[in-house]
């Protein structure tokens, strides 16, 4: 088993705080290792039909990058979501998500690349090891998180689809179907369907950067993004598209769907930051899930969302008031 090493900013699992989903991931490894002939994507089990809440997923246990911070109760994360593809309020992606079939997926790669195609994800993600990381959350409207993510690092993935010395941006696209996604229906939605994102190539190729399959050890549930999303913890949490059907190496910045509906609340970088509000509300602080009318535990933002010391230099030089 290949065992990088442990980033400065990583903590040991013994400094996590556990959850009781967690406890068990000796069990479920085993069980993963047993029955890895059977495997349907790299290292990876899908959840049989009826399975609850997934199939574990076998990835390397080190280096962890981590939080000291609690993580979120796995139905904290499963029942708390946007995903406007299934409806705006934040219980629809667990009450109409299930049904959509996430197998066979394929991700179609174009632009400035040297391996453009129709990958299917198993494809995609072959050969990678899936690693685990534990990472912030923060939703623009000053809610947060933490979550055991289980994936690859996504500059791993990009490089193997060998971008040109045009390609300046990466662009991803979210599915784009009705038939499964209520949400794409709506009369009300304000939103040009597909689901459109974008980063800067060198955003994209940050060790941060991160394409998760899996949470709390198992298979990535539809409601979270399923299969395949993306996750850049620095960023306000819209950026990490779920559902991926395309990646595009592009030389132009693309226009993203936030971005689009309403620029003056939004910007295309999105990184979190507690010196520029949201129009009609602070960014200062944030509430922690879970928490409760008693218990709103609210805490300051930091910038970045505390991932400082591996961005920052991302954006030397540039006015963070201007490019929000």
């Amino acid at each position: 088993m290949l065992i990088k090493s442990r980033p400065s900013w990583a903590l040991p699992e013994s400094e996590v705080t556990p959850e009781s989903a967690y406890l068990s991931r000796r069990t479920f490894m085993a069980g993963a290792l047993a029955s890895a002939a059977a495997l349907t994507m790299p290292g990876l089990a899908r959840a049989e039909k009826g399975d609850v809440p997934g199939a574990p997923l076998d990835y390397q246990l080190a280096p962890e990058f981590s939080t000291n911070e609690k993580k979120a109760p796995y139905q904290a994360i499963t029942t708390y979501n946007n995903f406007y593809e299934f409806g705006t309020n934040k219980g629809d992606p667990a009450r109409y998500a299930g049904g959509m079939s996430v197998e066979p997926w394929t991700i179609e790669v174009d632009g400035e690349c040297g391996k453009p195609g129709t990958y299917s994800v198993e494809d995609l993600l072959r050969p990678s090891q899936y690693e685990e990381r534990i990472y912030r959350l923060r939703c623009v409207e000053a809610w947060s998180m933490v979550i055991p993510w289980v994936g690859v690092p996504l500059a791993e993935i990009l490089k193997r689809l060998e971008p040109n010395s045009k390609a300046k941006y990466v662009y991803f696209e979210t599915l784009k179907d009705p038939e499964q996604m209520p949400g794409q229906r709506s009369f009300f939605s304000v939103i040009d369907w597909p689901y459109r994102e974008g980063l800067r190539m060198d955003e994209a190729m940050n060790e941060l950067s991160f394409l998760a399959v899996g949470l709390y050890g198992k298979t990535l549930p539809n409601q979270n993004g399923a299969p395949i999303r993306l996750v850049v913890p620095w960023k306000y949490g819209f950026k990490s598209i779920k559902s991926i059907v395309r990646i595009r190496f592009m030389e132009q910045q693309p226009k993203t769907s936030w971005e689009m509906i309403a620029p003056e609340e939004y910007g295309f970088y999105s990184n979190v930051n507690p010196e520029v509000d949201h129009p009609r509300w602070s960014q200062k602080r944030e509430r922690r899930l879970p928490s409760g009318v008693l218990q709103p535990n609210w805490i300051d933002t930091v910038k970045f969302n505390g991932y400082a010391d591996q961005v920052a230099h991302l954006y030397k030089g540039m006015d963070l008031q201007r490019y929000f």
